[in-house]
């Protein structure tokens, strides 16, 4: 088959599920990074005939991303605060929104001199890679409840040779913080969602992404925070700062929890100036 036409097959197969631009986009990313088709090579060279080991990978890529399967998934990585993260369905796909919850604690840890971090539920590793990317003499501690997200973050953190140090840690089971030391930052990108809203959310999400880490129950919403902000009574160092990333209606409840503990809170706004993170500081 000519690369024109195996090109505009996939890019008409993607607009039966996708808006015309972001199928281009998803189209042209898949191309690139499975089959190694750079988008000009199409432009210049439409009648080169397409292999059939990248034919079978477009086919197969093209099956998954129909299903509405993540494209992040299906290229395997993705990008995050200008760095490239390996993901699978056993993380999260790091969202933009996230980005300003990083960008806020390189911020502070310049500002403060802070020498350790504590991340809390850190999937892939894209927050502490990218914090310690930006921050080397920070010393960085990540821990989630997934062999298999510790797993993905072990290879992220090799390939970015940033010497976090992670470890499989049940942060809601508070027999286990004896085992971490006292910190000067800590953050976290905690499951929030209440479940309630799965029945809204597109299936893109809600049928690929790990329903451990986005998911809490309805009843029981803020447990994550509650636990987090119980943590860093013991463990965050004196004049020490929490980051957490909220949901974008609760992020006034998430600092009352906070609050209740004797922190002082403030509320940061994403890109999209929607509330959504909470910056706690206890001064004792």
């Amino acid at each position: 088959m000519f690369l024109k036409d195996c090109h505009r097959f996939f890019l008409e197969e993607m607009k039966l599920v996708y808006e015309a631009a972001e199928a281009a986009a998803i189209t042209t990313m898949v191309f690139e990074d499975l089959a190694g088709i750079p988008k000009k090579t199409i432009i210049t060279h439409p009648n080169q005939t397409v292999d059939a080991a990248s034919k079978l990978q477009l086919d197969t890529a093209l099956q998954r991303l129909k299903k509405l399967e993540p494209v992040q998934y299906v290229i395997g990585y993705t990008l995050f605060c200008n760095l490239r993260f390996k993901v699978s369905g056993a993380v999260l796909i790091p969202r933009p929104e996230t980005e300003k919850l990083v960008h806020e604690v390189i911020g502070y840890v310049n500002e403060h001199s802070s020498r350790t971090l504590l991340d809390v539920g850190t999937g892939s590793g894209c927050i502490p890679i990218s914090i310690k990317t930006s921050c080397p003499d920070l010393k960085v501690t990540a821990v989630d409840v997934s062999y298999e997200a510790i797993n993905i973050a072990k290879e992220n953190n090799a390939a970015h040779a940033t010497k976090v140090q992670l470890f499989k840690n049940n942060f809601l089971d508070e027999t286990g913080w004896n085992t971490l030391p006292t910190f000067d930052v800590i953050v976290s990108n905690p499951p929030y969602i209440p479940a309630s809203e799965i029945a809204s959310m597109h299936k893109n999400v809600t049928d690929f992404e790990p329903h451990l880490a986005l998911f809490v129950p309805d009843a029981n919403r803020f447990i994550f925070y509650e636990k987090i902000a119980a943590f860093g009574l013991k463990h965050l160092s004196a004049d020490g700062c929490i980051f957490v990333e909220t949901h974008e209606d609760y992020a006034n409840e998430v600092a009352d929890i906070f609050n209740s503990l004797g922190y002082k809170t403030k509320i940061q706004k994403d890109f999209f100036e929607k509330d959504r993170m909470v910056i706690a500081t206890r001064y004792q």
